[in-house]
């Protein structure tokens, strides 16, 4: 049997509530193991809150045309590098809420263009550049329109493959970029220490295939402004695979540059980060890779962040994430197997609390674009993959009739 605990403090082991029994029998039936495991579950409500927060009041501040207040406090959130558990930059989430209904707008005109209307597409956007008129000079302003146009060419853009995009999508994709590029250097200009200014700047890539852009140049400008933030660094080196902008050689080349730069912050894990992204797309990247390094970057990343954010992060990528795309490359599955195995030491030695939400994500491969129509459903999931995971790792000990309690200092054994 296994059994979990809700807790809002890390350590504290409390009584189980009966609201979470319905997911204690769905796990069961999934392990019935005869040991039970004990472990405290954070609130997925508390794990989202901080990111859910700033979007609504961004998309508040917008709806009331508090376009000054929003400025000032994306501004501030930007220069004080404050940041979501999850890594997302506050200032990046409150431009996301205060652009928010204008793009959603537009994806839902585009559901249905049997019914789509000129107004549903540019009726949201042109009001966001008055507002950008209104304020000539506010950065943060701009960047927000900036950021509302390179959604709405994902939007036009969709995920029909290039050759299959019709025409109409492809000249209305390109015009939102191309409004995009012009806007941001005016943004560039006015505050050029501003890192979320620079990751719209690389955001903007996807929509300037030129060989001449040395889009590692962006990434390690941005990175500089924000090197605790390892967003950054997964973003980079997706992009440096070459389906994007990049190479197998150049990606190897700037994950060790990044781990040369920020060695004083993340050790090798500079290294982890620039490839942690990549090698679950991509079978050459992860077959090439230097996996001892890796996994010393993994144990560095530990070393200066040992939050159970980070703890859960690492443990759901090598116990779920890794595995995806198994098969397909001898050499690369050889590279996961590795990886894989490290979510032995890092649930046995780091983990002592259970983050849902970040379980969940790591089935989707911490895919920022999944949509989310019920936490509560998303979180049990994560949950379940896991626990199941946790009760694969101590399968004989759990046989054996043992239970399996987390505690601050780790998981301890003991028989009923």
């Amino acid at each position: 049997m296994l059994r979990f605990f809700r807790s809002t403090a890390p350590s504290a082991l409390v009584p189980e509530m009966p609201a979470d029994l319905h997911l204690s029998a769905d796990v069961a039936s999934v392990f019935p193991n005869r040991g039970q495991v004990n472990i405290p579950l954070a609130d997925a409500r508390e794990d989202d809150i901080a990111g859910r927060d700033a979007i609504e009041r961004g998309r508040h501040l917008a709806r009331q045309g508090l376009w000054t207040v929003l400025s000032q406090e994306m501004k501030a959130a930007d220069e004080a590098r404050t940041s979501a558990p999850d890594g997302m930059p506050i200032a990046d989430l409150l431009a996301f809420g205060a652009r928010a209904d204008v793009v959603l707008a537009v994806e839902h005109a585009l559901s249905d263009l049997k019914e789509v209307r000129d107004y549903d597409l540019l009726g949201g956007i042109s009001e966001l550049e008055d507002e950008m008129r209104e304020n000539a000079g506010d950065p943060m302003i701009a960047l927000v329109v900036a950021l509302a146009h390179i959604d709405i060419a994902w939007a036009w853009r969709g995920t029909a493959t290039e050759a299959k995009l019709p025409p109409l999508h492809q000249s209305r994709c390109a015009a939102h970029f191309d409004r995009a590029a012009a806007i941001l250097p005016a943004c560039r200009e006015a505050a050029p220490d501003s890192p979320l200014v620079a990751a719209a700047d690389c955001a903007l890539l996807a929509g300037q295939r030129k060989t001449r852009v040395r889009v590692a140049d962006k990434y390690e400008r941005l990175i500089t402004l924000d090197p605790h933030n390892q967003r950054h660094m997964r973003a980079m080196g997706t992009h440096l695979l070459p389906r994007w902008f990049g190479s197998y050689e150049e990606l190897e080349v700037q994950a060790l540059r990044n781990a040369a730069r920020t060695h004083d912050i993340w050790g090798a894990g500079g290294y982890t980060w620039a490839q942690f992204d990549a090698i679950v797309l991509d079978d050459e990247a992860c077959a090439r890779l230097d996996v001892e390094y890796f996994l010393q970057g993994l144990r560095d990343i530990l070393r200066h962040r040992p939050d159970q954010e980070m703890v859960n992060m690492l443990a759901a990528y090598c116990a779920i994430t890794i595995k995806k795309g198994q098969g397909q490359n001898a050499q690369a599955d050889a590279v996961r197997a590795q990886i894989h195995e490290a979510a032995n030491w890092l649930i046995r030695d780091h983990l002592t609390e259970l983050h849902p939400l970040v379980w969940a994500h790591a089935a989707n491969g911490f895919n920022n674009a999944v949509r989310i129509n019920s936490t509560e459903r998303f979180a049990a999931r994560g949950h379940r993959d896991a626990l199941r995971a946790i009760g694969n790792l101590f399968s004989e000990e759990l046989r054996k009739g043992m239970d399996v309690t987390f505690t601050p200092s780790g998981p301890r054994l003991s028989s009923h």
